[in-house]
């Protein structure tokens, strides 16, 4: 895959997630008889529309994300008589909150079957307990071996490529995270592995090198795992996939409420020259490069390249669904709390014997909302140019 195919398929998959997250909205808001007038992706200019019953569908010139145009999302918004029963304001507060959060809930929807389609169909890349390489030596400097790096204990003990780790000192091995835990906590300490190779049985001794990183001394003996890949029987796979949607969902809170704390380095990295933090903040242009530097990599299989792609689609699926939840306008989530004050209100009236206020008019919060348009601006922006002069590298 090249870089640009890479770069290319992001930006459809995205455009595509847009207009799933639209279509959520369509598809409640004409189930509950409301008047859905436009359906566009993208902003600015229109390229090119046509006319679906009363709803427009079409394309504009700037591919930025999406809308879908409802009647009567604001109490003042200039309405048809006859199509008054059918606003947006006028629905019930449910109705309102189902049509509302429909966008971010398709967006863990297809999240849910991206993830099962990575685990079932695709496979999840791990290491296995089989040797899929033996160093020839512990190399001190980059680049090939040479006379005065040493030689790896496991080469010189005897391992072979596809060689089978079924015990270390008598303990059974299951997974090749025992076998690294094994090695490295015993540094100058000989270790015992039973083997099968070819169908025959056998046991090496080997002595892990002491090797010092980060301060700390583990052992080494140069071995490398066979990475292979897992595929997931369909329910297995679901249930993976709903467990990875909801770390997801955990992860991108998370995220979400550390943002402002990442904001002063990522200043840093796009005006003083600094690193940029592999976990720091990212735009989508960003990403994009990302994804074709993966595509185009020499390391790692097509399905593994494949699998990196779908995880990445999935994790900004989810990304999205959370951050369009935040109770800020102009977001969904702004409008969703809108939604439960203006039932908060009528419940109120209720209990007092009072008749239903009228609904609460959003335009009254237009100083709030084109300060957090403003604030997301600026921020999209500062990405932007930093994914532009100190773009986050594939391999930092």
């Amino acid at each position: 895959m090249s870089t640009t195919l890479g770069i290319l398929a992001f930006v459809v998959a995205m455009l595509l997630s847009i207009m799933i997250h639209e279509w959520g909205h369509f598809i409640t808001a004409r189930k509950y008889g409301m008047k859905v007038t436009e359906f566009f992706l993208g902003f600015g200019p229109r390229l090119w529309s046509t006319v679906r019953g009363e709803t427009e569908f079409g394309i504009k010139a700037i591919p930025a994300g999406g809308y879908c145009r409802i009647t009567g999302m604001t109490p003042g918004e200039p309405i048809a008589e006859n199509d008054r029963g059918r606003a947006f304001y006028t629905a019930r507060v449910g109705r309102r909150l189902v049509v509302l959060g429909a966008g971010s809930f398709l967006h863990f929807v297809l999240a849910l079957l991206i993830l099962t389609l990575f685990f079932s169909a695709v496979g999840l890349p791990q290491e296995s307990t089989r040797v899929g390489e033996v160093l020839s030596c512990i190399k001190t400097t980059s680049g090939n071996c040479t006379s005065s790096d040493p030689a790896a204990p496991a080469f010189t003990a005897g391992f072979r490529a596809g060689d089978q780790i079924e015990s270390i000192n008598g303990r059974k091995i299951s997974t090749w995270k025992e076998v690294g835990e094994a090695i490295r906590s015993t540094p100058d300490k000989a270790l015992t592995f039973s083997i099968a190779r070819n169908g025959e049985s056998l046991e090496l001794s080997v002595t892990p090198k002491p090797y010092l990183t980060e301060g700390k001394t583990i052992g080494i003996i140069g071995v490398i795992s066979e990475r292979v890949t897992t595929r997931y029987p369909i329910g297995s796979g679901v249930v993976a996939a709903i467990r990875e949607v909801g770390a997801l969902i955990s992860g991108s809170v998370k995220a979400l409420i550390a943002l402002p704390s990442k904001i002063p380095a990522l200043f840093g990295a796009t005006f003083s020259g600094e690193k940029r933090d592999p976990n720091g903040l990212v735009g989508v242009v960003g990403v994009a490069r990302v994804s074709g530097e993966a595509a185009s990599s020499d390391g790692g299989s097509l399905s593994e390249k494949i699998g990196f792609f779908l995880l990445i689609i999935a994790s900004l699926n989810v990304f999205v669904g959370v951050f369009n939840l935040i109770p800020l306008l102009p977001l969904d989530g702004g409008h969703m709390a809108v939604a439960l004050f203006d039932g908060y209100r009528s419940r109120r009236a209720r209990r007092r014997g009072l008749p239903a206020p009228a609904p609460f008019d959003v335009t009254k919060l237009m100083p709030i909302t084109l300060a957090v348009i403003s604030v997301l601006a600026a921020l999209s922006l500062l990405l932007l140019f930093a994914d532009i002069v100190n773009p986050l590298q594939l391999n930092q």
